[in-house]
């Protein structure tokens, strides 16, 4: 099984002339509102953001999910797939260097809201080491980034990107920044230590096709050359200053394959009407299977090689039953229904659709509908985290996803595979995905939800 994604932002700005290298910041060097912002009274109290390895999956998931139901819009019958991880890393570097409304609006929107009871002081009343370990080391005083976010983030990163023999995870953030142009050291210092993001310049302004090719190189090095020209000629103008780039290419096997010469072709039921031959991978074996009663619907827990990450298929009885599911479809009943102790081990006789989605998707409304206003709004963004130009914002947010579902996987470990000496008298529970069903992919140790679709249309 292979999945790649990317995650593209683009910032832009006013570059009226540019010379070699990037102009970096120091704290005593910046100036108006974005200085002003530290200057406040003693007596000051503001709410943080308060994290924890448990909440930061559980916002992840959140924003996935409300992504999902505001792309599931308008054609509930296209297949959608979408990795929450990699847009929410992108605009955390983003977020980074927000302030202000912008701020709030992305805080909310990410659902990494501030809560009361998690109270810090201001940032002038800190002491220097606790300011500066924010972002992992050597950061600085202009990123006061509150309760532990980029703490979590980098943990949860370090986590994915460290995984054990069987997994292919590449987890890879890059800042592609114009050559010349003013940024705070300490955004990009913040944005290397916590995000592992690489810089790299360009020239935008004066070799806008060359900067272009550069990025699409990059990009097709880091999913494996699975994303060869992200983009077209035309698409980046000179008045880029910024490009942020998150890709994750992610490759596993099953814990238990599927025999390919097991693969038939079956009907795929679109409607109660209307029907679709696809390849159906079949095989038999001990399974978590779970089932939701009041959704009528079947949960099936396909792990991958050693149990890091799995697959949760969830499979309404209805033909036309996943719009109920999808109109219940939040972060508590998503929990609720993929916990491991509302499912059982069970002999479970499958068929599995053999398929492979990909898609490009372009995120500026969806995000300005989920309330992320004015980092879109060039007269109203502040982006002054990042940079002193007031000139700053965020034009364009790009999401590229592609998963292929085979049958590809080891063999079964012998103990899991147990000879049973009656064994044409076992009882079989059967899981055919035979029409419309969401699915997802979790990272077991973090019960963090990385990758979520549906598929509905082969």
């Amino acid at each position: 099984m292979q999945i790649k994604f990317l995650t593209l932002l683009l910032i832009e700005g006013y570059t009226t002339s540019v010379d070699s290298g990037i102009h970096v910041l120091h704290p005593h060097h910046h100036t108006g509102s974005f200085a002003d912002q530290y200057k406040l009274s003693t007596t000051t109290k503001v709410m943080a953001l308060s994290f924890t390895k448990e909440s930061l999956p559980k916002a992840i998931m959140a924003f996935g999910l409300d992504l999902y139901n505001k792309m599931n819009e308008g054609d509930v019958s296209k297949n959608i797939f979408l990795c929450p991880m990699s847009i929410s890393a992108a605009l955390s570097m983003v977020l980074v260097g927000a302030w202000g409304n912008t701020k709030i609006q992305m805080e909310k929107t990410l659902h990494l809201q501030r809560t009361p009871g998690s109270v810090r002081p201001p940032f002038a009343e800190r002491r220097l080491p606790e300011a500066m370990s924010e972002c992992g080391g050597e950061t600085a005083l202009l990123f006061p980034v509150e309760g532990g976010l980029n703490p979590e983030f980098k943990k949860l990163l370090s986590q994915l990107n460290h995984l054990s023999e069987g997994y292919q995870l590449n987890l890879a953030n890059n800042l592609f920044i114009q050559k010349g142009y003013e940024f705070f050291q300490q955004y990009l210092t913040c944005a290397k230590e916590v995000y592992g993001a690489m810089l790299q310049t360009v020239d935008f302004y004066n070799a806008t096709e060359e900067a272009r090719h550069t990025i699409n190189l990059e990009v097709d090095k880091q999913t494996q050359g699975n994303i060869k020209e992200l983009f077209a000629p035309g698409t980046i103008g000179p008045e880029v200053v910024l490009v942020l780039a998150n890709a994750v290419y992610f490759k596993a096997t099953w814990q238990h394959q599927f025999d390919p010469n097991k693969t038939t072709e079956r009907d795929f039921r679109l409607s109660e009407n209307e029907s679709v031959p696809v390849p159906m991978m079949h095989q038999k074996g001990l399974f978590k299977l779970g089932y939701s009663e009041p959704m009528n619907m079947q949960i099936l827990c396909l792990p991958y090689t050693g149990e890091v990450f799995s697959m949760i298929i969830m499979l309404p009885n209805d033909i036309n039953g996943l719009a109920q599911v999808e109109d219940m479809l939040s972060c508590e009943n998503l929990t609720q229904w993929m916990a491991s102790q509302n499912m059982n081990e069970d002999h479970v006789e499958m068929y599995i659709p053999r398929f492979k989605l990909e898609g490009t998707f372009d995120l500026n409304l969806t995000l300005q509908e989920l309330g992320m206003i004015d980092v879109f709004d060039e007269s109203k963004a502040d982006l002054s985290g990042m940079s002193p130009s007031r000139q700053l914002f965020l034009s364009k947010v790009i999401h590229k996803a592609c998963v292929d579902v085979n049958e590809v996987g080891t063999v079964a470990a012998a103990a899991t595979g147990a000879v049973v000496s009656n064994r044409s008298m076992i009882s079989y529970e059967l899981f055919v995905a035979n029409h419309p069903f969401l699915f997802c992919i979790r990272h077991n140790p973090t019960n963090t939800v990385l990758f979520l679709g549906k598929f509905c249309s082969p």
